[in-house]
């Protein structure tokens, strides 16, 4: 087994991607040592099915009869899943054999409830690694970094595509938020969350995947479509999570900045993000205010600390 202390689950969601199931599944397959692997296929077009039943007869298939997007995907394997921890994994990635050792090691402190892995990726030909982030409020949004050091332990968020997390504790926030369809913000979302509850994130410096970013988003949606997503979600993650009131009239005040602004720059796509926000502001207002009722950690406090993380 893949630990001797935990029983693990391995989740790949995938959308028509039998090409790159082929190239890192088997690295998966090496990596797992016996663990359950899952694969969600979120109502492929392609062979991804027929193919995962005649190549990989031993990984569980999960396969949803109508596309249900990135959130569904993962949160409908991690109600399959009869791991105790779950390790999410983008069709796109391809993990080293020996990564989850460490990236297990990390839920023995009781008070982690989600562990990173260190994302090797090719940027512009060079070759870096991350997966540490920092972040702050800035402008009436939340902005986020790549850390310059990769190698400390805190982080300010979990990439939903090579993240673990306890999986009772996935499943009793609701896993990623569906509001955020169809990508962009879930995984800032979650970890958010749990940071509030009180909970700790880790990343894992020596557990390491290769990851070639957006592959599957890129192609589905396009570079536009992925740009307004990205947006729309910036906008509900702020309305969602922050429930201080200074920092939601800092929104506030910075919203026609935007609105004007990025707007320009963006060539509209900030405006039509912001459109498609509003039309689910009833639920994310519900959601506001049971999040504001759960926290236990002030947005600040948050803010303040993962804003170190340089």
């Amino acid at each position: 087994m893949a630990s001797s202390n935990w029983s693990v689950s391995l989740i790949i969601p995938n959308y028509n991607g039998r090409q790159l199931l082929a190239e890192n599944l088997p690295q998966v397959m090496a990596a797992a040592r016996g663990a359950e692997v899952i694969v969600v296929d979120d109502a492929s077009t392609d062979d991804s099915v027929a193919w995962l039943k005649q190549r990989y007869p031993l990984v569980r298939l999960v396969s949803l009869k109508q596309n249900r997007r990135f959130a569904r995907a993962c949160n409908a394997g991690v109600k399959a899943a009869r791991g105790e921890i779950v390790v999410l994994l983008n069709n796109d990635v391809s993990p080293q054999v020996d990564f989850l050792t460490p990236l297990l090691a990390a839920f023995n402190q009781p008070v982690v409830a989600a562990a990173g892995c260190a994302e090797l990726e090719t940027i512009n030909g060079r070759i870096r690694f991350s997966g540490r982030a920092g972040g702050r409020f800035e402008r009436g949004l939340i902005r986020h970094w790549r850390a310059r050091d990769q190698t400390g332990r805190d982080t300010f968020w979990v990439a939903g595509g090579s993240g673990a997390y306890r999986r009772e504790l996935f499943l009793a926030l609701g896993g990623f938020d569906p509001l955020f369809a169809p990508a962009y913000e879930e995984d800032r979302d979650l970890s958010y969350r749990l940071l509030k509850r009180g909970h700790q994130i880790k990343f894992v410096p020596e557990s390491r995947v290769t990851h070639h970013h957006e592959t599957t988003q890129r192609l589905v949606l396009g570079q536009d479509q992925m740009q307004l997503a990205s947006y729309k979600n910036s906008l509900i993650l702020v309305w969602k999570n922050l429930t201080d009131w200074r920092l939601s009239l800092s929104h506030l005040v910075w919203l026609p900045y935007h609105l004007l602004i990025t707007s320009i720059m963006s060539r509209g796509l900030f405006l039509k993000g912001l459109i498609q926000a509003l039309t689910v502001i009833k639920p994310v207002l519900k959601k506001r205010a049971l999040e504001k009722k759960a926290a236990q950690i002030r947005d600040q406090a948050i803010l303040t600390q993962v804003s170190l993380i340089i």
